[in-house]
C-alpha cells in the first residue's frame, strides 16, 4: 500500500529567500587517509592499522540504525487521530527515510500512564529523538523520563506551556494563529475588535495572545466575551456581546423624537428606519471567534439574529475554521481565518487518500512533517560526518524547515513558529486572499 508516487514535496531546509523543494544529494563523509611511516614516525604496520581501524569505528558509527520513537494514541478513544497520524508518518517515510532509519512505534493508549510506559519503552529500544505525544498531559507525564537524558522531543500538541529547551512544541499554536488574523485584519483597516471565545483552557489562551495582538498593533479592544461551550443556548452572551439592548433603544429614541417632529424631513427619516431593529452598527468592527464546528454553525447565526451585520463587522476566526463544513453558513461568508498553505495540504490529502482509502484529519499533517524533520537531519548528519544527529543546534537552526503545513522553525526555547496563510470562506472554497511567506527572510508572526 505503501508503494506509491513519491509525494510532490519534501521538508526541506529553507535558505535565504528561496525554499528549496528537495534535500541535496548525500555523499559519503572523507574520510582520512592513512599517513605514512614517515609521517607518524612510528612502526608502519601499527600506525595504519590504528588508522584502518578509525575508519571502520566511523563508517559503522555512520551506518549505525537511527531509531526514533512515535508515541500515539493507538487505542482508546483518539486511537483514529492516532492512527491517522501514524499513517502519515509512514508516508514520510517510505518517501524521505534512508535505509537505516527506523520508527519504533508506542500506543499511549491516550492517557498520562500509558504515555509513560509508551516512552519507557522507546527508551529502552535506544532511540535518538521521541516524537509524539499528541496530548499535553502526556507530554507532562514524560517529560521527568526525558530530563535524565539529552534526547529531544517533539510533541503534536500546540500547547506553548510545555515547551522547553528539550521539548518542542510542533503543532499551530494559536499565538501563532492569533497574530497572523490579527496583523492582517489591521492591515486591511480593521481598528475596534471583539472576541467571543469559549470558557476552556484553549478559550483562555486564544484570549491572552489576542490581548497582546490588539496591545501590538496599537488598535483597541472593545469587548471580551466568554461562552459556556456545553452551553445548548448562548443567546445572552451573544446580546451582550453585540449592545443590542442599548442599539434597539436608541432605534426607539431617535423614532420617537422624529415622530415628535412630524414634519417632512422626518418622515423621510422614519421611513428609512423601517425594518430595523436597532440602531448604528456594534462597538467594533472585527469579531473573533476561536470555535469550531457545531460550535460556530451555532454562533454564526445568533449573531447575524442580534444585528452584527457580515457586510459592517469582519468575522475573524482560528485554524479550527479549516473545516469545508463551515462554508454552507451564509452569515460566514467573506470571513477570514489563519491556515497552512492549503496547496501541499491538498497533494498530501490527495495521496494519503489513495493510499489509506479515507480523507485524512488536518492533524495527519504533522505526521508527516515530524517523520520528513527527522529524516532530513539524519541525511545532513550522514552527509556532514556527524555522528550526533538531533541536537538543540540541528533542530532550531534559524532557517527553519518547509513542510506540507508550510514554513516552520523551532526556537531554543522549544517554542514554534510558523508562516501561515489567510484563507477567506466562500460558498464553494476556502480563497487564499494572502499567501503564507515562503521563507523567514522578515519577522514571521
Amino acid at each position: 500500500m505503501l508503494l506509491l508516487a513519491g509525494l510532490a514535496l519534501s521538508l526541506s531546509a529553507c535558505a535565504g529567500s528561496k525554499v528549496p523543494t528537495a534535500e541535496p544529494e548525500v555523499q559519503p563523509p572523507s574520510l582520512p587517509s592513512a599517513p605514512s611511516a614517515g609521517e607518524t614516525g612510528g612502526a608502519p604496520d601499527d600506525s595504519l592499522a590504528a588508522v584502518n581501524e578509525a575508519e571502520a569505528a566511523a563508517r559503522e558509527a555512520l551506518n549505525a540504525p537511527v531509531k526514533i520513537g512515535l508515541l500515539l494514541p493507538l487505542s482508546g478513544s483518539r486511537a483514529t487521530v492516532g492512527q491517522s497520524i501514524l499513517n502519515a508518518a509512514q508516508l514520510a517515510l517510505f518517501d524521505l527515510a534512508g535505509d537505516r532509519f527506523t520508527l519504533v512505534v508506542r500506543d499511549t493508549a491516550g492517557t498520562r500512564e500509558g504515555a509513560v510506559a509508551a516512552a519507557e519503552s522507546a527508551l529502552a529500544a535506544e532511540v535518538s529523538l521521541i516524537l509524539g505525544p499528541l496530548f499535553s498531559t502526556s507530554v507532562e507525564a514524560v517529560k521527568p523520563l526525558l530530563a535524565e537524558t539529552d534526547l529531544p522531543l517533539i510533541t503534536f500538541s500546540n500547547n506553548t506551556d510545555i515547551a522547553d529547551p528539550q521539548t518542542f512544541v510542533m503543532g499551530v499554536t494559536p499565538r501563532t494563529q492569533v497574530d497572523r488574523i490579527v496583523d492582517y485584519a489591521v492591515v486591511q483597516g480593521v481598528r475596534r475588535f471583539a472576541v467571543l471565545a469559549p470558557e476552556s483552557p484553549y478559550g483562555s489562551s486564544v484570549v491572552r495572545s489576542f490581548q497582546e495582538a490588539i496591545f501590538r498593533n496599537g488598535v483597541e479592544l472593545s469587548r471580551v466575551v466568554f461562552f459556556d461551550p456545553g452551553s445548548p443556548d448562548i443567546s445572552a452572551e451573544v446580546r451582550a456581546l453585540s449592545d443590542y439592548d442599548q442599539r434597539a433603544a436608541a432605534l426607539k429614541a431617535q423614532r420617537r423624537s422624529l415622530n415628535a417632529r412630524n414634519d417632512a424631513a422626518a418622515r423621510r427619516a422614519l421611513a428609512r428606519l423601517r425594518g430595523l431593529e436597532t440602531l448604528g452598527p456594534p462597538n467594533f468592527d472585527g469579531i473573533l471567534i476561536p470555535a469550531s464546528g457545531r460550535q460556530l454553525l451555532a454562533v454564526a447565526p445568533l449573531l447575524a439574529y442580534y444585528d452584527v451585520d457580515p457586510d459592517e463587522v469582519r468575522f475573524l476566526g482560528t485554524a479550527l475554521w479549516d473545516d469545508p463544513s463551515l462554508r454552507k453558513e451564509p452569515s460566514l461568508k467573506g470571513s477570514w481565518f489563519p491556515a497552512p498553505p492549503p496547496a501541499l495540504w491538498r497533494t498530501f490529502s490527495n495521496r494519503y487518500r489513495q493510499a489509506y482509502g479515507r480523507t485524512p484529519p488536518r492533524v495527519a499533517s504533522l505526521g508527516y512533517d515530524a517523520v520528513a524533520l527527522a529524516a532530513v537531519l539524519d541525511r545532513r548528519a550522514r552527509n556532514e560526518g556527524a555522528f550526533l544527529i538531533y541536537t538543540a543546534e540541528s533542530i532550531t537552526q534559524p532557517v527553519g524547515f518547509s513542510g506540507i503545513d508550510g514554513i516552520f522553525r523551532f526556537l531554543p526555547d522549544g517554542q514554534v513558529q510558523r508562516g501561515l496563510a489567510i484563507l477567506e470562506l466562500q460558498p464553494d472554497v476556502f480563497g487564499e486572499v494572502d499567501p503564507a511567506p515562503q521563507a523567514f527572510g522578515q519577522e514571521i508572526n
